[in-house]
């Protein structure tokens, strides 16, 4: 049986897009279904655009998503030679030609067509130029481009496409195509076949927006004697403008490493990836890697545009909503001891990082960590919304601060008169602790409200989240009664 063989070829002009890091999900779940490999290949042709720097980026996305190859990374730039060969073999073999025609010539042929209101094609002017009449238009020192010779038979010239079905045209509506530029260097359609063909690439899967290229490349694949791949065309991803999603038109926000940054899980927005023109066939979307991988066909990839559900300056959501949803389902069912790890470098990056975590606080921190990860949707929650925590230094929201503190003056003194109690207090406990604040609520004859919901923005800086008694058990005694005598100091500050 021969070996699936599937590629990744991005071009290393700028960060890796989230399209593209889609591309290369779908080829590696495929190669994993089927027991294949994937090649990662760098097409960067384009010389004054591809840089070391988003070579790097495309590497580091692909590692930080836990997208593997096989094989690579490849760089096209290494193989010219042999795009040369492949395209002097079809010269030497007739099929394909020298054309001559100049930028003017053309561009006047198509003013006419469109002034006749005609569909323009390469009329083939060149196609049958003798050889010496080539070699008298060489000797002058006239540019040509080499263009391939489109068979002249009836009939239709088709593939099957995964996802698409039969796709096809008739050879007459197909134009001679340039394979190679007038500077010598092949096009980018051909250095695609072959590459390909050497890689021993048995499947590609790709974006609808390639489809253009694909019947010309069926006959470059059939030209070279090559097997023909099985192709899958995915559907385009969208705003909700139904404009394709880009670097040039939405930013940072489709790049990899927005979403690195921004504390997103690596799977979780794998999985968010996925469902953007696939779906499992039932209500499911909640995948482990190896259920994903069991589950993926190419006959479940959609036929229909996905869109990209963004809202520039949305200030609830900083990307689509349903990448948020899933990313907050991974940061509240994975191990802790997995989120731990994920959690350290965004607490090293705001200073919050103590050594200890990894050995004597080893059972606090991730103890803390599960208490309070159910309110948060992103890594980056635990070091902003988290921060008090981890740090007597934390800012304090304007609501709750309005709401429950200084709303109650009096909240001024009782809440030093209750840290007191709290640090007469042998067993700082979850029952001593609700008691002693229940008990202090009675005595002043107001609703245990005020007292608790108070001490919340005192002692976090926050509205909501646990338990009030599971954080004054977790912050500690001796923090809690210390935030609760500064209590004064928010009065003073507003």
């Amino acid at each position: 049986m021969t070996e699936t063989r599937l590629r990744f070829p991005p071009s290393p002009t700028g960060y890796l897009h989230i399209g593209g890091a889609r591309t290369a999900l779908y080829n590696w779940l495929y190669a994993k279904k089927t027991g294949g490999k994937l090649i990662l290949r760098i097409e960067d042709t384009d010389a004054d655009r591809s840089t070391k720097e988003s070579i790097q980026g495309i590497i580091d996305g692909l590692e930080w998503l836990g997208i593997n190859w096989d094989e690579g990374p490849y760089f096209q730039t290494d193989f010219d030679a042999d795009h040369v060969a492949s395209a002097k073999r079809m010269l030497d073999e007739g099929k394909a030609y020298k054309c001559f025609c100049t930028k003017e010539e053309l561009e006047n042929k198509r003013q006419t067509a469109q002034a006749n209101k005609s569909a323009y094609g390469y009329d083939g002017t060149c196609r049958n130029l003798k050889s010496e009449e080539v070699a008298a238009k060489e000797a002058a020192g006239l540019p040509f481009v080499v263009r391939f010779k489109v068979p002249k038979r009836d009939g239709i010239l088709s593939y099957e496409d995964k996802v698409l079905g039969e796709i096809k045209a008739k050879y007459s509506e197909i134009e001679d195509f340039v394979i190679v530029r007038s500077t010598g260097k092949p096009l980018y359609l051909l250095c695609n076949v072959v590459d390909d063909i050497r890689d021993r690439i048995t499947h590609i899967i790709r974006g609808q927006d390639h489809m253009t290229n694909t019947l010309r490349q069926v006959l470059l694949y059939e030209a070279l004697d090559a097997p023909i791949p099985v192709f899958a065309h995915m559907p385009l991803t969208l705003d909700l403008k139904k404009a394709k999603i880009s670097k040039r038109s939405h930013g940072e926000i489709v790049a990899v490493q927005f979403y690195e940054k921004h504390g997103f899980i690596p799977w979780a927005l794998s999985n968010f990836l996925v469902l953007l023109g696939w779906s499992s066939g039932n209500d499911t979307e909640i995948f482990s890697r190896e259920e994903m991988i069991e589950a993926f066909t190419l006959e479940r990839i959609n036929k229909s545009n996905s869109i990209f559900n963004y809202r520039k300056g949305d200030s609830k959501f900083i990307t689509d909503p349903k990448a948020i949803a899933i990313n907050e389902h991974y940061l509240r069912t994975l191990p802790i001891e997995e989120i731990a790890v994920m959690v350290k470098p965004f607490l090293e990056k705001e200073g919050l990082w103590d050594d200890a975590y990894e050995s004597e606080k080893k059972v606090w921190f991730t103890e803390t960590l599960d208490l309070i990860r159910d309110r948060f949707h992103l890594l980056t929650d635990f070091a902003d919304l988290g921060r008090a925590y981890f740090s007597d230094e934390f800012p304090v929201e304007e609501k709750p601060l309005k709401k429950n503190v200084l709303k109650y003056e009096e909240l001024k003194r009782w809440l030093p008169m209750l840290a007191a109690r709290y640090e007469a207090l042998d067993d700082f406990n979850l029952e001593t602790t609700e008691e002693t604040a229940r008990d202090f609520a009675t005595e002043l004859d107001i609703k245990p409200g005020i007292i608790i919901n108070g001490m919340r923005t005192v002692v976090t800086g926050q509205l909501a989240g646990p338990s009030m008694f599971d954080i004054l058990v977790t912050i500690g005694q001796e923090r809690v009664v210390k935030r609760l005598r500064d209590v004064a100091k928010l009065y003073e500050s507003k």
